[in-house]
């Protein structure tokens, strides 16, 4: 199985000059996170043009889209974590199998997801009390984005395998193309360029949707092609039992912490309709739908740094040098952190404006606000939570985060939630104090975790 040359020094550089090999790998995935940042910004954007129940249904669908890429997990964690372990050992004929056997099983995993998407489709407005119109152009939406999913799945765990062995960059050119064909292909679907018909909301999904399949075959060429870490053997991709046992054992703790995740955060938006107190319930979805896609730019580099801080983690430990997995694990915790809490400034002072832009409808700033200025004092502990998860899977620890998610997002975030924004009345800024307490206790639990070092003795 041929792939392109190793270069043994990046566990080496890590050694000696660990914040600058991270920010080396951290900066090809925060430019494609900050490309996807766009996409989902501009979706939003686009429906905010439209009108509330629009924005409803789209933000829905993103939580939706999130549920898919948590499925994903099942196979992505595992996937990296033997890679990287692997390839750090030195063995890479077999991580390069891993990978193989890997993709074979997103080819399943991407039409069970489908299959599943279009079963709940009706169920989540419904859960969620929207009204009739707000519900049929949520089904609609999710039905047709569940097709995209099933191409996604290939895509996601091809980019995990990849960073596993350091590659950042295959990734990166990949899902940048891919987003760039979703910012061109959706609002020509939802104004009706050239000979297309206007399409409405129902276009910001074409585009997706376009963008989804593109970006599968955009990703099989780089693989094919030789360019990337290791060379796609089509022969090669098949199920093998053992590999799928070892990525499962890892890969299913992650998939469930993600489930439990899911959940907690669907209960949380079932109390944020219950708080509409002198408004719409639209207005406030689209209050909170818009202020939790803003947060994702706080996301971009802890989730940048934690891809790249996870890589190096399961490749030091692979190497046999478990402080210095533990050190780089720190370290960009440390940098992630900054940057997060810069733009919890950002959030605090800015608030206004942001909802002035994203929404034209005054009413979603005047909920909104207030709570994206609460939302700034968690940034955070948000960043060490995601940063600190990520490094633990790369060790291949994906057990321990599933109690912080049972207990930070199912107890702490919805009865909080539901005490300071129902009981108490506190509307939107009641409920996001739930939130900003489940970032805030998760951060600390996986900080000891973390801390302990007992993620350095796990088996992958």
């Amino acid at each position: 199985m041929s792939r392109v040359e190793y270069r043994p020094s990046l566990v080496d550089a890590a050694m000696t000059h660990p914040g600058r090999t991270l920010f080396r790998l951290g900066l090809p995935i925060l430019a494609q996170n900050l490309l996807e940042f766009c996409v989902g910004f501009y979706d939003v954007y686009l429906s905010g043009q439209i009108d509330e129940r629009a924005t409803s249904a789209v933000g829905l669908a993103a939580y939706i889209d999130w549920l898919a890429a948590l499925i994903f997990n099942l196979l992505a964690s595992g996937t990296t974590a033997i890679v990287a372990r692997e390839w750090g050992a030195g063995n890479f004929e077999s991580a390069t199998k891993v990978a193989h056997r890997s993709l074979a099983l997103s080819l399943g995993l991407g039409w069970v997801v489908f299959a599943f998407l279009q079963i709940i489709a009706p169920i989540s407005p419904w859960l969620l009390r929207m009204d009739a119109e707000t519900t049929a152009i949520s089904v609609t939406y999710q039905r047709v984005d569940a097709f995209g999913q099933a191409f996604t799945c290939w895509t996601f765990i091809a980019a995990a395998a990849l960073r596993g062995t350091g590659d950042m960059r295959t990734p990166l050119f990949v899902l940048g193309l891919t987003n760039v064909v979703n910012v061109l292909a959706s609002p020509a679907f939802v104004y009706g360029w050239g000979p297309l018909p206007v399409s409405g909301v129902n276009g910001v999904v074409y585009g997706t949707v376009v963008a989804r399949v593109t970006g599968a075959i955009l990703m099989a060429v780089a693989l094919r092609s030789g360019l990337s870490s290791f060379r796609l053997q089509f022969r090669e991709v098949r199920w093998h039992a053992e590999t799928t046992r070892r990525v499962l054992r890892i890969g299913l703790p992650a998939a469930l912490d993600g489930m439990l995740q899911f959940v907690g955060h669907f209960i949380f938006l079932m109390i944020v309709g219950q708080v509409a107190f002198g408004a719409s319930d639209a207005i406030v979805f689209a209050a909170h739908f818009v202020g939790v896609r803003m947060e994702a730019i706080s996301y971009l580099p802890s989730e940048a740094w934690a891809s790249a801080a996870a890589s190096l983690v399961g490749q030091s430990l692979g190497a046999q040098r478990p402080e210095q997995a533990e050190r780089i694990g720190w370290i960009a915790a440390r940098q992630a952190a900054v940057y997060a809490g810069l733009i919890g400034v950002g959030f605090f002072f800015l608030a206004v404006p942001i909802y002035g832009l994203m929404h034209e409808n005054p009413e979603v700033g005047v909920v909104g606000v207030p709570a994206m200025q609460l939302m700034a004092f968690y940034q955070i502990p948000t960043s060490l939570a995601i940063v600190l998860r990520y490094c633990l899977r790369g060790a291949g620890d994906t057990r321990f985060p599933v109690l912080c998610t049972t207990i930070g997002t199912l107890v702490v975030r919805t009865s909080l939630g539901y005490l300071f924004g129902v009981v108490l009345q506190g509307g939107l800024v009641g409920v996001w104090i739930g939130m900003g307490a489940d970032n805030t206790l998760r951060a600390l639990l996986l900080a000891w975790r973390f801390r302990s070092g007992a993620w350095k003795r796990t088996v992958v």
